[in-house]
């Protein structure tokens, strides 16, 4: 197998190596779209021009999309087809303002409850976000970016607020991401995550809280106008 040799497990079985499948390839590759803008807000999802775009068939491709839908990224609407979820001046600023708290609550729990070994995880992915920053890879950048996101929320060990978190993450993934354009934004979210990564490895609860909350009350500054 590729020159590989499996690794045997304890019970004489071989460790599996997971490989992505088709459906989750035809969700990534679509939620990159939506992300970069490629699929803007609005934009009809057409199975048939998609799927020649995508080289895949209806079938997949129409799983996938309802599959976004779940995540709150597409609207189907019955007899009318599934379009890019276009989201108002107030839904967004609604839901940066919860996001906003559940983030300053985790903050708080994680720097009480994380492991060593956990805030160690979160310093090796933002060592790879800064590399991604300095290369100007920017989707990879952000896809780290909301990686550390995710992984300060799981450190709080509260699995209700990781929930909630992850849902709402899920539909900003399009707003967060424009919150980056311009190199002055950037930098500034960049700081901003330095900050964050300084107070958690020092488990300061009140500093990584009101780092936390000033970013995502910027966010809404750095993304005001594109919405």
């Amino acid at each position: 197998m590729d020159g590989m040799t499996p690794v045997l497990s304890p019970n004489g079985g071989a460790d599996r190596i997971a490989r992505p499948s088709l459906h989750d390839l035809i969700v990534d590759r679509l939620r990159d779209m939506i992300i970069e803008g490629e699929l803007a807000p609005g934009t009809r999802l057409h199975e048939v021009q998609l799927g020649e775009r995508l080289g895949i068939s209806r079938t997949p491709l129409r799983e996938a999309i309802k599959y976004l839908a779940s995540d709150g990224l597409v609207d189907l609407v019955p007899g009318r087809g599934a379009s890019v979820k276009r989201l108002s001046r107030k839904d967004v600023r609604d839901m940066l303002a919860v996001i906003q708290r559940l983030e300053e609550l985790g903050g708080e729990l994680a720097c009480v409850n994380a492991s060593d070994e956990g805030i160690a995880r979160v310093r090796v992915m933002h060592d790879e976000m800064l590399s991604c920053y300095r290369s100007k890879n920017r989707l990879e950048y952000y896809k780290l970016n909301q990686a550390i996101h995710s992984a300060m929320m799981e450190l709080a060990d509260n699995e209700t607020l990781r929930a909630m978190h992850g849902r709402l993450q899920m539909r900003l993934k399009r707003i967060r991401f424009i919150g980056h354009e311009g190199p002055e934004r950037w930098a500034a979210a960049v700081a901003e995550h330095e900050e964050m990564m300084a107070a958690l490895e020092a488990r300061d609860s009140p500093r990584l809280s009101a780092i936390l909350g000033l970013h995502l009350a910027n966010a809404w500054t750095r993304v005001e106008e594109y919405v």
